[in-house]
């Protein structure tokens, strides 16, 4: 999807303290064998900080950094991936109480750690349908600390972590341009995250785990049709970044930067960098392995990092890209136009 003459205005991220891999060997939550495999280093950990409240705090760092009035907003989009509190209650409407009002369209999106790029599509459809609409909040926010999941071991080559972020997207300047983001679904591997668990009653009410690494593994031991099309996703990631690439009107040898899903160092290399032939120092894999998969935030909280301590200079283009369940294969490219004013 091409994005023209839409703007970042700001991102806002807020990641809480995190902990080494060696405290949580130490407690016999991780092993030293995945510490080689993977070579993570640790994860954030937000206590009984709820995600609601994670995603506020982002997104009033975000609108502090723009300068703008969060009552101008014509849309908000809630990403999450995890339970955000209470059943049956949206957590976008904590936002709307404690900072952007109620005169807009608000909507919480649950497609897994790829709820950003959607966001960025479906913003980008709303705020070009009007010519009066100007610019949105996108937020997401996840805390994995619940017992219904295990962050050490909830999936292959991470550790879940917890933090919120926000972005503005708007038709006015900003420091930095979207420049294209685009979508492909494989739904063909759907299975591979459901596993040969039942769809009724859900798992939540049962009290069964969350644990994506069972279900995939069990996927591929039974060599099931899921697995089987897994072999193709490769080919799918090269052809939607091939498609944003034609869209933004750039070549591989001008990304400077790219953003995968906080993941393993094995997985960064083989899944997205060998690709296109582009070395690790080009990726955001020492920022990442710092402090977790942290679901839909990854793309926003590396956005931030590499624009707050200087990693994307004027002319610059980052590449940010995900998998999700579905399986959806997603990505986005931002232009860096002006170093940020705004470095706290």
């Amino acid at each position: 999807m091409r994005t023209p003459d839409l703007f970042i205005g700001a991102v806002g991220a807020f990641v809480p303290p995190t902990v080494s891999v060696e405290w949580a060997i130490d407690r016999g939550l991780y092993s030293r064998e995945q510490v080689e495999l993977h070579e993570l280093a640790g994860t954030a950990i937000a206590g009984d900080l709820p995600a609601p409240e994670m995603a506020l705090r982002a997104a009033q760092q975000a609108v502090k950094r723009w300068g703008g009035s969060p009552t101008e907003f014509d849309l908000l989009l809630y990403a999450s991936t995890w339970h955000q509190g209470p059943d049956g209650w949206p957590p976008h409407s904590y936002l709307q109480r404690h900072l952007v009002g109620g005169d807009l369209l608000a909507l919480e999106i649950r497609q897994g750690c790829n709820g950003m790029f959607s966001a960025f599509e479906l913003a980008a459809s709303h705020l070009q349908a009007v010519p009066e609409r100007t610019s949105a909040l996108l937020v997401a926010a996840d805390n994995y600390g619940t017992p219904m999941v295990d962050r050490w071991r909830m999936g292959p080559g991470f550790i879940g972590g917890d933090a919120g972020s926000a972005l503005i997207l708007t038709k006015r300047p900003g420091f930095a341009r979207l420049r294209s983001v685009c979508t492909k679904s494989v739904p063909e591997a759907e299975r591979l995250h459901r596993g040969d668990e039942p769809l009724f009653p859900p798992s939540v009410l049962t009290g069964r785990e969350l644990n994506f690494t069972a279900r995939i593994d069990q996927q591929f031991a039974a060599r099931s049709p899921a697995s089987i099309a897994m072999a193709d996703v490769g080919d799918h990631i090269e052809e939607v970044v091939g498609r944003a690439l034609a869209e933004a009107e750039i070549e591989v040898g001008d990304l400077t930067r790219v953003a995968f899903m906080n993941f393993s160092r094995e997985i960064m290399e083989q899944r997205c960098l060998a690709n296109w032939g582009l070395p690790m120092s080009r990726s955001t894999f020492d920022f990442g392995r710092r402090i977790g998969h942290c679901g839909a935030s990854d793309p926003l909280l590396a956005l931030e990092h590499l624009a707050r301590t200087g990693g994307l200079g004027p002319g610059d283009h980052l590449l940010t890209l995900g998998t999700a369940p579905g399986v959806v294969v997603s990505c986005a490219i931002v232009q860096v136009i002006e170093s940020p004013t705004w470095r706290e």
